[in-house]
């Protein structure tokens, strides 16, 4: 199996294909098989490259997962494969995660693909309390479950699978401590890029009917992010397992002309 020595901890990956890199990152809880048919159609002309967080999928156990940590390793994983430079798909946290690569080292970053993500929404009061909310293990292991439904929208199929599995690692402690701690993370300013300068070619995929980061959440990355667009779906949190060849439609002619 491919894994990756970090300094969390070994990381595992999956390939598919050959040619210009695409990054498929994935959100809490998630793993790479969020990305299974989207990296299935993209791998068609590109190598794509999904990883696994630490403490998900098949990368190793890891304390204190927070998003400046995955953002930090995704940087280890790049240098140990060999990718230079590349286009990101992140989605959630793993947006977060590749736009803050992109304002750190902007050289690496072809283009954003940023699908329903985090990082440029404004810290309130409701949202500070909802991160208390989700930061404590035992209320993650016991809220979480009932979220995912919510933020998913399955429509069946892939979606409903993905759903299936994230409510069962929600369950578990070990997925509970994971949630938890990068719930925390997400009302750190650390974790707030709408300052952060981002010049790279953006697109934004919304998923409409997202509970966790709706449409309000969108407006404030489309601001934050000179000259992104934005494409919108009648989807969920996870738009590219709910409608695979809708979300490779759109995002396939921007590829094409970020180039790497």
């Amino acid at each position: 199996m491919p894994f990756v020595d970090t300094s969390v901890g070994r990381v595992w990956y999956e390939e598919r294909g050959n040619g210009a890199p695409i990054v498929l990152l994935h959100a809490t809880l998630h793993d790479h098989h969020d990305y299974d048919r989207t990296a299935a159609l993209l791998a068609a002309g590109h190598r794509t490259i999904a990883i696994d967080w630490p403490g998900h999928g098949g990368s190793d156990p890891a304390d204190g997962v927070d998003a400046t940590m995955l953002a930090d390793v995704l940087v280890e994983v790049l240098d140990a494969i060999g990718v230079p430079r590349a286009v990101f798909i992140g989605n959630s946290v793993g947006g977060f995660a590749a736009a803050r690569l992109a304002a750190r080292q902007p050289d690496r970053v072809a283009g954003l693909v940023l699908v329903n993500t985090g990082g440029f929404i404004r810290p309130t009061v409701a949202v500070r309390f909802f991160c208390w909310l989700l930061g404590t293990p035992w209320r993650a292991r016991l809220l979480f479950p009932l979220l995912v439904p919510a933020y998913m929208k399955a429509r069946g199929g892939d979606d409903a699978a993905v759903a299936a599995a994230v409510r069962g690692r929600a369950r578990t402690r070990a997925g509970a401590r994971v949630a938890a701690s990068l719930w925390r993370s997400f009302a750190q300013p650390t974790y707030d890029l709408r300052a952060a300068a981002i010049g790279v070619p953006t697109l934004l995929v919304w998923g409409r009917r997202d509970t966790v980061l709706p449409m309000s959440a969108a407006r404030q990355a489309l601001a934050a992010i000179d000259g992104a667009e934005l494409r919108t779906f009648d989807t969920g949190h996870v738009v590219f397992a709910s409608d695979p060849d809708g979300f490779v439609a759109a995002v396939a002619p921007f590829v094409a002309t970020v180039g790497v």
